[in-house]
């Protein structure tokens, strides 16, 4: 089997574009990777231009050889643009190998290890920063069946944050937790908003709320920083979804104070990359939450690896909360349903795209959540 062309989708998301790479191959098979990068949507679509005599000609079966080529090719780079591409050139070969033995992918990958996966809502508070709006759509997410849910308070905060925004911060904790219940986790994203000391310091407010995380409360990619704070306050910490490769994940676990770690299969390598995170985060005793900020693809492919992967705590799910028309451009991709996600047994991923539905919704140039600017809550673009 050998791969004898690629082709670049973008799809005009209004949070940000999503970035989808298709494989075809001398079998009639093709296989479907994800490779969104927010902003850099743009620069992710013209990689192939430079990489593609790499890829056509290769068995996509072959992933691991294939992979390592491409980074070899690139002196070993971990840019974000490389790492997103790459990331979706694994997940497509993953697709086109699970297609070609007829099965799902997460057989590929060891079988099962659970029934199903639970998932927490995110993207569900779509409007003013406002308690009582905050409230209110945290019922309606545990009236679906949601027994988790994860939201950024914070604002337009950056390194530090004055009484009157504390205080609304704090203010919109209180009323998410009043009205999820005590049974429902929460989770506090942070965005790598914080210094440390003010990490701190609302880290240890938050704890009266009793929540499952506090996300990413300083830049993730100083885990010394992260395992500081995380020893300082009295929740759990989490972060990790910065990172591309496991070298940076095992830096974070090695601290000793972080145990939940958030890999995405989008920067960490593919498939590949995330069943790898998932060994380095066993051989520190750590639960994975994959992160997932992107298209319903990539649930699809987390979920793929959630299935086989034995130390999956829980999985990020914006899905019920994204475009109407997501389920016309992307077909077969997992449901929540009670609060779980289980992977189809349709072979590959189980998702496929539709190219002309595709086109109806052409790439916009401000098509990015601007988390540092007033009002980004309402997931309005400019």
């Amino acid at each position: 089997m050998k791969i004898i062309d690629l082709k670049m989708f973008i799809v005009g998301n209004p949070w940000k574009n999503w970035v989808f790479v298709k494989l075809y191959t001398d079998e009639g098979i093709d296989g479907l990777g994800e490779c969104t990068r927010g902003l850099g949507a743009k620069a992710v679509e013209a990689v192939p231009d430079e990489l593609r005599h790499l890829i056509l000609g290769e068995d996509p079966r072959d992933i691991n050889a294939l992979t390592d080529k491409i980074r070899k090719a690139l002196f070993l780079a971990e840019d974000p643009v490389f790492t997103a591409f790459i990331s979706g050139i694994d997940i497509a070969c993953w697709d086109i190998t699970a297609k070609a033995c007829g099965q799902p992918l997460y057989r590929m990958l060891g079988g099962k290890t659970r029934k199903k996966i639970r998932a927490y809502a995110n993207g569900w508070y779509q409007g003013p920063r406002d308690p009582g709006f905050f409230a209110e759509r945290a019922a309606s997410v545990v009236e679906m069946g949601y027994t988790a849910l994860k939201f950024d308070p914070f604002g337009t905060a950056y390194m530090y944050m004055d009484k009157a925004e504390e205080k609304l911060s704090l203010s919109i904790v209180a009323a998410v937790r009043k009205a999820a219940g005590e049974d429902v986790d929460i989770m506090i994203e942070a965005h790598d908003r914080f210094s440390a000391s003010t990490a701190i310091r609302l880290g240890n407010l938050l704890a009266e709320y009793r929540p499952m995380w506090f996300e990413t409360p300083v830049y993730s990619l100083d885990t010394g920083l992260t395992n500081e704070v995380a020893r300082a306050v009295g929740v759990p910490v989490a972060s990790g979804e910065r990172f591309a490769s496991t070298r940076e994940l095992r830096q974070l676990l090695s601290g000793g104070s972080v145990d939940i770690v958030q890999p995405e299969v989008l920067r960490i390598g593919g498939i590949s990359g995330l069943m790898d995170a998932c060994a380095v985060a066993r051989s520190y005793n750590a639960w994975v939450a994959p992160h997932n900020a992107q298209s319903p693809m990539t649930t699809a492919a987390s979920v793929q690896v959630g299935m086989a992967a034995t130390n999956i705590m829980i999985q990020e799910c914006f899905d019920d909360f994204q475009t109407d028309w997501a389920r016309e451009v992307l077909r077969g991709y997992p449901k929540v349903t009670g609060g779980y996600l289980e992977a189809p047994e349709t072979s590959g991923t189980g998702v496929e795209l539709d190219e002309s539905a595709a086109q109806k919704h052409p790439y916009g140039p401000m098509n990015c959540l601007r988390l540092f600017e007033p009002g980004w809550e309402r997931r309005r673009i400019k």
